[in-house]
């Protein structure tokens, strides 16, 4: 058995793959809290597929493909605040138009590039078991900066996720906060690239916060629950890959969202069995 436990882990690319996709889990499950609860689901599918211009010019240019992604989700999350800061344009609507063009722009310079289809597929799903130590290191040094701005900014964002209104009549500025919070949403899919790729990411930010959700009653329980059914699956993705060779960002999700469908079936006072339980007959 703990030869079985030990074995994958002694090849040095699984090792750094361990490290990448323990900390994407982490830290993709403390900032999908605010997703969860400001019900942003949306948004960071739509930030995910919106990194693509920027991963089409560095590939075309020759540059860090991570580079690339975080300049265009920084470009696409400002964007997005300040089309929708007015209220003229509500903000599903700016996700819309900007996950709309930005994904076009970034299939459109993708497609000038005859090898996109073998180059850039792990964009899309991944491919964690490639890291390279440059890889790990802005990986690490960009999830550290998100937990680092989650901790000093939590009482301003626990306020305006619950109350925007409270927040401005107590004078924080709503919108920097908003602004702040898309800013770290769009490094946090930049630290996923790697691992569960564009179009996994969004499931990595939803579904282990919203089986926190349903386990817990304060955020900051939400938060520790989350990062821990974060990083489980990112080893069971590892496990999964190694001895039955399938994808390790498609596995990572699967076990995520098993666990989710336990939670939501057994959790105490919220899960489906638990309130069946307790309807009086009648």
């Amino acid at each position: 058995m703990i030869t079985w436990l030990t074995e994958p882990f002694t090849f040095g690319f699984m090792q750094k793959a361990l490290i990448a996709s323990v900390i994407v889990g982490v830290v993709c499950a403390v900032i999908g809290c605010y997703v969860v609860l400001r019900s942003m689901a949306f948004l960071g599918d739509a930030l995910a597929h919106a990194i693509l211009p920027g991963v089409a010019v560095a590939y075309l240019l020759g540059v860090n493909l991570l580079a690339g992604a975080l300049v265009a989700g920084i470009l696409v999350a400002v964007g997005i605040s300040y089309v929708s800061r007015g209220g003229t344009i509500k903000e599903d609507t700016a996700i819309g138009i900007f996950f709309a063009a930005a994904l076009a722009l970034g299939v459109v310079l993708i497609s000038t590039t005859h090898t996109y289809a073998v180059d850039l597929t792990h964009v899309l799903f991944g491919n964690v078991l490639g890291v390279t130590a440059v890889d790990l290191w802005v990986t690490g040094l960009l999830a550290l900066g998100v937990l680092m701005a989650i901790l000093l900014l939590y009482k301003q964002l626990l306020v305006v996720s619950f109350d925007p209104i409270l927040g401005k009549t107590l004078g924080l500025h709503t919108h920097a906060l908003r602004t702040g919070l898309f800013l770290m949403l769009a490094a946090t899919i930049v630290v996923a690239l790697q691992t569960v790729g564009v179009a996994l990411v969004a499931a990595m930010l939803v579904t282990p916060p919203a089986t926190a959700y349903l386990l817990t009653r304060r955020l900051p329980a939400m938060m520790a629950l989350s990062a821990l059914l974060g990083a489980i699956p990112a080893v069971g993705g590892l496990y999964a890959s190694y001895y039955l060779g399938v994808s390790t960002s498609g596995a990572m999700v699967l076990v995520a969202t098993f666990i989710f469908v336990v939670a939501f079936l057994f959790a105490p006072r919220k899960g489906v069995v638990w309130r069946l339980r307790q309807r009086p007959p009648s």
